[in-house]
């Protein structure tokens, strides 16, 4: 570990906010991933700007992660700084109809915010686990609802220290994708626009879509949600499940018998488990219907 470098990150964020040699696996949903060799958890955007500046310095490469619900880390973790944007940075502010909040403001948190505040259009985003910078940066979508139906604007730290506000025009949002995926972009904070409803219909709408998800969701495991994107035409799940591939197993990584589109850390899966899966996934789905499956998850280090 460079004595000099982390001596620069402690005097960013403070040592406390300061982690080497930091185990993956406990910051992803996963619950996967060998070391990263710096852990960092900013509270303004001028810390993540800093840090970002000592990076580029020192050619340290840097990765930004809000609760890591859409990644996947390496056994050999990753050579560099994880920058972690979440519980320092969540504040949730409701303006008439208006929710402006931080991009480490977990998607949960903002619905429970537009409920309490009678504003109705997010309820589809309840019961995604993640937070609102990666919900941006991936247009992230459930039970026909998009981030790119409610998002106003969105407040980035550009690639050369910038700050800017872009409207949801200008993120250029797609399925699964944006701007700021393919930019050197980060997600400071974002506003969403709603319209007035009634609460009750709205807590109703959401409880109706937990149980949905209960339901039909191998919740009970770690995993990274929806493993694959939607293949235009298909259901990633369908193609899987007709692959015959309910509840096959790659050491430890299994593709979930309750839903097809997931694959599940069943205890002790590696990543090389659950990469050796997904290729086998691709391979058989193709084989047998022609159709290439591009994973909805995030590699973080070398595979």
């Amino acid at each position: 570990m460079n004595r000099e470098v982390s001596s620069r990150f402690c005097g960013i964020v403070g040592s406390d906010n300061v982690y080497f040699e930091e185990p993956m696996k406990k910051h992803t949903t996963f619950r996967i991933g060998g070391a990263a060799d710096y852990y960092l958890c900013p509270h303004t955007p001028e810390e993540i700007r800093e840090i970002i500046q000592v990076c580029r310095e020192e050619q340290i490469p840097w990765f930004v992660i809000g609760n890591g619900s859409n990644l996947l880390v390496s056994d050999s973790g990753y050579r560099g700084a994880v920058i972690q944007i979440y519980r320092n940075f969540s504040r949730v502010v409701c303006e008439e109809t208006v929710i402006r909040a931080q991009a480490g403001a977990l998607l949960s948190q903002i619905a429970a915010q537009a409920q309490k505040s009678s504003l109705t259009g997010f309820e589809f985003a309840a019961g995604i686990p993640g937070t609102l910078g990666g919900a941006v940066t991936m247009n992230a979508g459930a039970y026909g609802g998009e981030m790119k139906d409610v998002l106003k604007s969105a407040t980035v730290l550009t690639g050369d220290g910038q700050i800017r506000r872009l409207s949801a025009e200008e993120l250029k949002l797609g399925y699964r994708t944006s701007i700021i995926k393919s930019g050197e972009y980060t997600v400071l904070e974002a506003e969403i626009g709603l319209e007035r409803g009634d609460e009750e219909k709205i807590r109703s709408r959401m409880e109706e879509l937990r149980e949905q998800r209960k339901t039909k969701q191998p919740l009970e495991y770690p995993s990274a949600g929806s493993t694959f994107k939607r293949p235009e035409g298909y259901f990633a799940g369908k193609l899987i499940m007709d692959a015959g591939l309910r509840g096959f197993c790659v050491g430890g990584a299994q593709v979930s018998e309750k839903h097809c589109g997931f694959v599940i850390n069943t205890g002790d899966a590696t990543a090389a488990d659950v990469v050796g899966l997904i290729r086998e996934i691709q391979r058989r789905v193709e084989e047998q219907f022609g159709v290439k499956l591009e994973p909805e998850v995030r590699f973080l280090g070398e595979f």
